[in-house]
């Protein structure tokens, strides 16, 4: 499937389940690596507007660039009564924004879907000199418990192309072939969830890898899921633990 429309059936479940991004790293953004007012902000791969919304306090102007109709279709029902929020339908390789019209590019769970070369000479036109980029992932932890553990090897066992689609996929050589000289910041924060039944298995439908209802491995997978679900729940409740990884640097 293209990677621009993975997610066309996948809007609900994003928007109900998938989580937001800790105080702590937006205070980063701001205190740190500067992202305050009046800048105007390309939020590139913006999806539903989950972190184009905290970026809206944070900015004159947000342009929220997305190709999925589905999913910008989404952010708009949802931000449209954000004086500075702009739907742009449009990709990472072309973005169709005018010449180094704006400060700052982020880019969240997004980036290891981009053709990066490409991107890379993109961003260079339409950041002003000295403009900077923020990579942002909420990175699943795999090994941190026994729910952890099992739920990754049941995306293994089922997940449709899991191996090629991840973000884990980008590494240090990416970083440092996109970031201007190889030279990028980095910082990292802990990002959990609890989740009842109900919102883990929403959660799963969101990912690109999870067959869907109807598709052949879709009920043995929902099937172990129960019961991993029912082997580590405490009160109702599993622990999804993730790691809010931050990168930013100028290209």
């Amino acid at each position: 499937m293209n990677s621009k429309e993975r997610f066309s059936n996948r809007v609900e479940d994003y928007v109900k389940y998938r989580p937001g991004y800790p105080d702590e790293a937006m205070d980063y953004l701001v205190n740190t690596v500067g992202l305050t007012p009046p800048f105007h902000i390309a939020d590139i791969g913006s999806g539903t507007g989950i972190f184009t919304r905290l970026l809206l306090d944070r900015a004159e102007r947000v342009y929220a660039i997305e190709p999925n109709k589905e999913m910008r279709e989404a952010a708009e029902s949802l931000l449209g009564g954000y004086p500075g929020f702009v739907s742009v339908n449009a990709s990472a390789e072309e973005t169709t924004l005018p010449d180094q019209s704006v400060q700052f590019i982020t880019i969240a769970q997004a980036f290891h879907w981009f053709n990066l070369t490409l991107c890379q000479k993109e961003f260079r036109r339409i950041l002003v000199p000295e403009g900077r980029v923020i990579l942002i992932w909420n990175k699943r932890v795999q090994q941190q418990s026994e729910f952890a553990r099992g739920y990754e090897e049941l995306v293994r066992e089922y997940g449709n192309d899991y191996q090629r689609v991840q973000h884990g996929r980008v590494s240090e050589t990416d970083f440092k072939e996109f970031f201007r000289e190889g030279i990028y910041q980095q910082a990292v924060y802990s990002n959990n969830m609890k989740m009842d039944y109900k919102k883990l298995q929403g959660r799963l439908r969101s990912s690109s890898y999870s067959p869907l209802p109807g598709e052949p491995h879709y009920l043995p997978l929902m099937e172990k899921l129960k019961k991993l679900f029912d082997q580590c729940q405490q009160d109702g409740q599993v622990e999804f633990d993730y790691q809010t990884e931050l990168y930013w640097g100028r290209v």
